[in-house]
């Protein structure tokens, strides 16, 4: 006869956590880079954005709650993060930012975003996908992206303008949403 083993509420916190994570942690990255971190430094601060959650007597509601719940911790990370650097940050702005955010950008919305920008992605082939993949994948920056197409810096600068144009209509239309 075999025993059941409960789960102790240390196993389900860590279960909740990852859930945690795993639902929100692309968003949270995406808003700290919103207002104004570095790749890397939202890289650190969606961790530790997650870290002091661990630590928190944290209550998980609504997905939209739970998102704003999220957003004011990162905020508050990053605010700590540039009073270290000795970095004065606006919070009059940093609260502008958050209600702009709130109500332009829902969990499920970026998503539908992310996947209408790969089916539309698909769309582009050409100079206009060279560019995109040298610009956006590789890194290049302008004028490198010049001499490896063989055109002027201007000449790529309009290229990519252009070919944003055409994803964001293509986007728009897909979500039937401005973007």
């Amino acid at each position: 006869m075999s025993t059941v083993i409960e789960p102790t509420e240390v196993v389900l916190e860590a279960y909740n956590l990852a859930n945690l994570i795993d639902r929100h942690q692309a968003d949270v990255w995406r808003y700290l880079r919103y207002l104004g971190a570095e790749s890397t430094d939202a890289d650190d601060l969606t961790q530790e954005t997650f870290l002091a959650l661990s630590r928190s007597q944290f209550e998980q509601r609504t997905p939209a709650e739970t998102a704003a719940y999220l957003r004011t911790v990162a905020r508050n990370q990053l605010l700590m993060l540039r009073r270290k650097q000795g970095r004065q940050i606006d919070t009059v702005e940093l609260a502008a930012a958050e209600q702009v955010w709130a109500t332009t950008v829902d969990p499920t919305g970026m998503d539908a975003i992310l996947t209408a920008l790969t089916d539309c992605l698909k769309t582009v082939d050409g100079r206009a996908r060279e560019a995109i993949d040298l610009f956006y994948r590789d890194g290049l920056s302008r004028k490198a992206m010049a001499a490896a197409m063989n055109i002027k810096p201007e000449g790529v600068k309009t290229l990519l303008r252009r070919t944003r144009d055409i994803l964001r209509n293509c986007i728009q239309r897909k979500t039937k949403r401005e973007v």
